[in-house]
């Protein structure tokens, strides 16, 4: 699983704890929801989350198989961000 981080600014030291403790945060969350919806054998290291800290907003990558996106797609937004709103960057 990887996370690629968004944000306005600089990658100042601040900046980059933010990020450690959201994908702390995160990893957990969003493991448990591919669990709910993937065989325990799926290749987890091919999902790719966009983070938009700024914005608060957990995204499935592009990067992400579509295979794989249309399986977790439902559900995603309203479990990781509280929100019906469809993320698929």
């Amino acid at each position: 699983m990887t996370f690629n981080w968004v944000f306005s600014g600089d990658d100042n030291p601040a900046m980059q704890r933010t990020c450690i403790d959201l994908e702390y945060s995160l990893r957990p969350r969003i493991m448990r929801f591919l669990l709910s919806r993937l065989d325990v054998d799926t290749d987890f290291s091919c999902f790719h989350f966009n983070v938009d800290v700024d914005k608060k907003w957990v995204s499935i990558s592009d990067k992400t198989p579509k295979e794989y996106v249309s399986k977790i797609l439902t559900g995603f937004d309203q479990v990781i961000n509280g929100s019906s709103f469809s993320s698929v960057a």
